[in-house]
């Protein structure tokens, strides 16, 4: 998907402009596959508070490039972009900050093609600007800015292709490879640097600042658990039994009727998963998905283990050490989602701040993920009943 493998923290201009490119035209093709399925039209598309209407997602995605490169916005303040959206009334339709979710089904939009029209000029223009910035860090930090923003909408693209069982690419169809065999990984602890380092390029505003942080000798799971651990888990009634439950997790529960993860199904004696709106043989080897937090936990109670903490997670990443396979999933991690020490908002004041204390940290990456957005420090977030992302788990012994 990606033109370049190198992270985008340290991209130059033309890798930059290649990386833009791509990101858009992702973008537009996880569009079509939506609008292909009628859900180009709001009023299709259903009331979920997890998902945004694709045509709202579309010109939001081209109007945060345009907000923090072309209208050169200190910051996401309304008052603090030069000049005005290429849209008459782009402000009023795709600012994320003062354009309530509920309402965004109601919106008075431009047409499928003159939104397109919209996306292709304002990359044009940004490409353009790009190609006379200068190849310093704080010149380019509003295009990583733009490509990291879009390519996570377009992850979210494809959560929402999946909670709609919209058709995906051929290549999302078979994406995670078998799980590595199952074995434990020691390390011995110590303290490391938590957080993204100054000279590291872009830096999100939750990666600062880094700090040192000790963390004690630990065992971790090379590899996430597995379809076939978790059916144990399943098999054995764990649904059922209240004592694996956190009382958070009890609460969830209750309002969901499930006795497995949320795409298995049971056909006979065998479970299947469905994938994008297709029903496939559960893999005993993958790596098990669609789990939220409370899921992990339980899993993690009824095995006698634990998840790790971020700062577990992130050692035995840049540790080095050969073995410890990531990349597959998003991993649920033990950690609450909470500033580090000496944080500050970055130029897009609502990415970390609203979440702190609400929501769970994840580490990794997943299968859809572009390569150049992976990396080992940085810190995903989500709520902890979400069960539509892309994320699994591993353990950790007591």
């Amino acid at each position: 998907m990606s033109p370049i493998t190198a992270s985008f923290r340290q991209a130059r201009p033309h890798q930059l402009a290649d990386a833009l490119q791509s990101a858009r035209n992702y973008t537009l093709r996880l569009f079509d596959c939506l609008a292909h399925a009628g859900y180009d039209e709001a009023a299709r598309v259903p009331h979920i508070a997890t998902i945004n209407p694709p045509l709202w997602e579309l010109g939001h995605t081209a109007w945060f490039a345009e907000w923090y490169i072309l209208r050169q916005a200190a910051s996401s303040h309304p008052a603090d972009a030069v000049g005005h959206s290429l849209l008459t009334r782009g402000d009023d339709w795709f600012d994320s900050n003062t354009v309530p979710h509920r309402s965004r089904w109601t919106l008075d939009l431009p047409n499928t093609g003159s939104l397109k029209t919209y996306c292709n000029e304002v990359l044009d223009r940004v490409v353009d600007k790009l190609s006379r910035e200068a190849n310093l860090d704080e010149a380019l930090y509003p295009y990583r800015l733009a490509l990291a923003h879009e390519d996570m909408h377009g992850e979210a693209l494809l959560h929402m292709m999946q909670v709609l069982g919209v058709d995906a690419p051929g290549e999302w169809m078979n994406d995670i490879a078998a799980a590595v065999a199952p074995r434990e990984i020691a390390y011995p602890g110590g303290t490391i640097q938590l957080g993204g380092p100054k000279d590291s390029g872009f830096v999100f505003d939750n990666e600062k600042m880094a700090h040192p942080c000790y963390v004690p000798p630990f065992s971790i799971d090379a590899g996430l658990v597995t379809n076939e651990q978790f059916g144990e888990f399943v098999a054995d009634g764990g649904y059922q039994r209240a004592g694996y439950w956190s009382r958070a997790g009890q609460a969830w529960l209750m309002g969901q009727e499930r006795s497995a993860p949320r795409y298995w199904q049971r056909d006979g004696g065998r479970w299947l998963a469905s994938r994008f709106g297709r029903l496939q043989t559960l893999d005993p080897h993958e790596a098990v998905r669609h789990v939220t937090l409370y899921e992990a936990q339980a899993y993690c109670m009824w095995a006698e283990r634990r998840l790790p903490t971020e700062a577990e997670w992130e050692y035995a990443a840049v540790s080095g050490q050969p073995g410890f396979s990531w990349g597959q999933l998003w991993e649920w991690t033990a950690s609450p989602f909470e500033p580090y020490p000496g944080f500050e908002a970055g130029p897009y004041r609502e990415y970390s701040a609203p979440w702190f204390m609400t929501h769970q940290v994840l580490r990794g990456a997943s299968f859809a993920t572009p390569s150049r957005f992976g990396s080992a420090r940085f810190r995903n977030f989500y709520l902890p009943e979400r069960d539509d992302i892309f994320a699994g788990f591993r353990t950790c012994a007591y």
